[in-house]
């Protein structure tokens, strides 16, 4: 019997079943179509067969990471959301796909991960929270400068070199995206009728990310809840799709006191190891990031030898 279909994805918060943008229209295709896949909701991308999360480990142990390419196996799995639309809408869906990665994919890693406010109080704190020591102390910083190369890359065709003036440009053409995506939903449920299709996953993904979390700063928030039908549209969604997933990430659990046993000295003496790795880690990262630098200086009465440091260098991704 071949091995279940397993999903690793960041865990919920917000009220979302999860509060990355990939891993949310993954899990959401998933829903739409049934398929049976075991899930790994986590906080911790170490834990991820790929290192990153979402990924997708096969039936036949190959492990998937794009969200698209994820979706298309899951498709000759049989499990195909789009198995009924027409050529036409078949058309529409690329169509939209596009929009989304131009028009507002670059708003929402600016909304979430650079604007100072936002990813102070809400990305940063939550990711912070939410991952284990300690990789709470470095990963966020990082995960930000990857969303800012992202960022530069989806904007290269602009032209404005002012900061504020490309910023007002892509709110301006973003807000646009989410006006005609609400004239093309329309009344309906789903973008092509009573059946949800994998556009629906990336459309919800989207939205419900800035329509769920408590910005700030919400400058698209605010024209997002000013468009009704679309804000059903993502209640929709998680109501049925989702009754269950929605809660925040749980605090760690407290256990009761209990007689010490004979594993107990052991267990404690792998607390205290793993505290020190954690230690180690943290220390190093520091020392090779140049958060924290040694200079040793040798004695005044040896004037001719020259001081020691250890240079700074800058993290590599």
């Amino acid at each position: 019997m071949a091995a279940p279909m397993e999903l690793f994805c960041w865990s919920g918060g917000w009220g979302l079943p999860s509060v990355d943008l990939d891993s949310l229209a993954v899990l959401t295709y998933t829903r739409f179509t049934g398929a049976p896949l075991k899930i790994h909701k986590t906080s911790n991308p170490w834990q991820s067969p790929s290192g990153t999360l979402p990924a997708l480990r096969t039936s036949d142990g190959k492990v998937i990471t794009v969200p698209h390419k994820i979706i298309t196996h899951l498709r000759k799995e049989k499990y195909n959301a789009d198995y009924d639309l027409s050529a036409r809408q078949g058309a529409d869906t690329l169509a939209f796909m596009s929009l989304l990665e131009e028009k507002l994919l670059p708003v929402l890693i600016h909304t979430f991960w650079i604007d100072a406010k936002n990813y102070v109080e809400v990305t940063r704190k939550w990711y912070a929270e939410a991952m284990p020591f300690p990789l709470n102390f470095f990963l966020p910083g990082r995960m930000q400068r990857q969303y800012m190369e992202r960022l530069q890359l989806l904007c290269g065709e602009h032209k404005s070199e002012n900061e504020e003036e490309l910023e007002k440009e892509l709110y301006q053409e973003a807000r646009e995206c989410l006006t005609l995506l609400s004239q093309r939903l329309g009344s309906q449920k789903f973008f092509f009728g009573d059946a949800p299709a994998s556009l629906d996953a990336f459309v919800f993904s989207h939205l419900a990310l800035l329509l769920q979390a408590k910005l700030p700063s919400g400058k698209l928030q605010a024209h997002l809840r000013g468009l009704h039908n679309l804000c059903a549209y993502c209640t929709h969604i998680l109501n049925l799709y989702f009754p269950r997933d929605g809660d925040e990430v749980p605090l760690p659990r407290q256990t009761p006191a209990a007689p010490e046993t004979e594993e107990e000295p052991y267990r404690r003496r792998t607390q205290i190891l793993s505290v020190l790795a954690g230690l180690a880690a943290m220390v190093g990262y520091a020392l090779l990031s140049g958060i924290v630098s040694i200079q040793r200086t040798s004695p005044a009465r040896a004037p001719g030898t020259r001081a020691l440091g250890l240079a700074e260098e800058d993290e590599e991704d």
